[in-house]
């Protein structure tokens, strides 16, 4: 009896989609990370195809009992290019499935399949919030399909165990939280095509969960002050005559940019902040100061009421700062603008360059410091 007409049998399955890169949060990042998912694995497996096998060998099946679930794994690590987009690799072990086939005459014949390999795929990443991203991949599978037959009774098999390696595409989408900067957690759904080792084609369905670690990422270089603090001149009281007047007020303006402030799509501070301790000092050690005024601003890449809110949130996080270190929170003023008032505007097509090209538009402002010195 021909094993390869009736072990037709297991063609493997699943879900996919591929997420497209779109809005965009603020702030870069790049670098090496690494992780490990575990969850439910499906196969589909082909009746029709066992029974038109058996049907060409001189049997009839009158039973066939699938067993089509199993549990799989994947370790893999990656390269984030940017934000948006990663190289990733990895081994898998999709699990073990297969399926008993009760025959006419009297016998049975069981088949099982292996499959675990090794992949390369693009993830593009959208995120939703500071937090919250969805994700989808594409990309290339090499998998070993370890088949093994057995029959009993009439049902004889001359080749129990065939294998077969081979490249199919694989394809993925996802959810993705992060617990920490580095830390974060994800949830996604795949489908691997694969072949088995006699000819089948098919595919398998892997939905798991697991673990990503991020190493560290690119920083960006600090920008360059707009102002500098000089120190206050000193003021001497000519007597008899009366003390002159205090100097007129003075304005004072300070650019940070937001990358050198904030992480990865991230409102929580770096440190240490050697330039807002040095605001803070210069408001500290002056006499009286009116409203500082503390303005986030974005890029336009991105949705605009996901980018004002950033904005708000990074102009809140320096005023705390701000305030930490001793200086009246009465006096601070905290605002975001989103979008508006960008200091350059770039006609970059590829989004790397882009996303270079707007960098000083992604800042916080600290403006309208009025300093009153007093006379001793």
């Amino acid at each position: 009896m021909k094993s390869t007409n009736i072990a037709g049998a297991l063609s493997l399955a699943a879900l996919a989609a591929l997420a497209s890169p779109g809005a965009l949060a603020q702030g870069q990042d790049s670098g090496w990370y690494g992780g490990a998912n575990a969850g439910r694995s499906a196969a589909s497996i082909d009746d029709a195809r066992i029974n038109s096998g058996l049907a060409g060998s001189g049997f009839s099946s009158s039973t066939i009992v699938n067993d089509d679930r199993s549990t799989g794994y994947k370790i893999f690590g990656g390269y984030q290019v940017n934000k948006n987009f990663a190289v990733e690799g990895g081994y898998f072990d999709l699990g073990n499935f297969g399926y008993t086939a009760t025959t006419v005459p009297a016998g049975t014949l069981d088949g099982r399949i292996k499959l675990r390999g090794l992949n390369l795929d693009l993830v593009g990443t959208l995120p939703l919030s500071e937090k919250f991203s969805v994700f989808g991949r594409a990309g290339l599978n090499y998998a070993q399909a370890r088949d093994s037959f057995s029959g009993t009774g009439a049902v004889q098999v001359a080749n129990p165990n065939p294998r077969k390696n081979d490249t199919n595409y694989k394809l993925g989408l996802g959810l993705q939280y992060a617990l920490t900067e580095s830390l974060a957690v994800r949830a996604e759904a795949e489908r691997y095509r694969v072949n088995d080792a006699i000819g089948n084609r098919g595919h398998v369905d892997l939905v798991s969960v697991g673990l990503i670690y991020r190493f560290g990422g690119k920083t960006q270089a600090p920008a360059p002050r707009t102002a500098a603090i000089e120190p206050a001149p000193e003021v001497v009281a000519i007597a008899p005559p009366p003390p002159p007047p205090p100097p007129a007020p003075r304005f004072e303006k300070y650019t940070l940019s937001a990358t050198e402030l904030f992480a990865f799509d991230s409102t929580g501070l770096r440190m240490p902040q050697p330039r807002l301790d040095e605001i803070a000092a210069a408001l500290g050690s002056h006499g009286e100061v009116n409203e500082v005024v503390i303005t986030g601003y974005t890029d336009r890449i991105g949705s605009s009421q996901y980018n004002q809110k950033l904005s708000e949130r990074r102009a809140l996080a320096v005023k705390t700062y701000l305030a930490s270190k001793g200086i009246d929170a009465n006096r601070l003023k905290a605002q975001g603008k989103g979008e508006a008032d960008p200091v350059v505007a770039c006609t970059d097509k590829k989004l790397p360059a882009l996303i270079k090209c707007l960098e000083p538009n992604r800042r916080v402002e600290v403006e309208n410091i009025t300093i009153e010195r007093r006379v001793p």
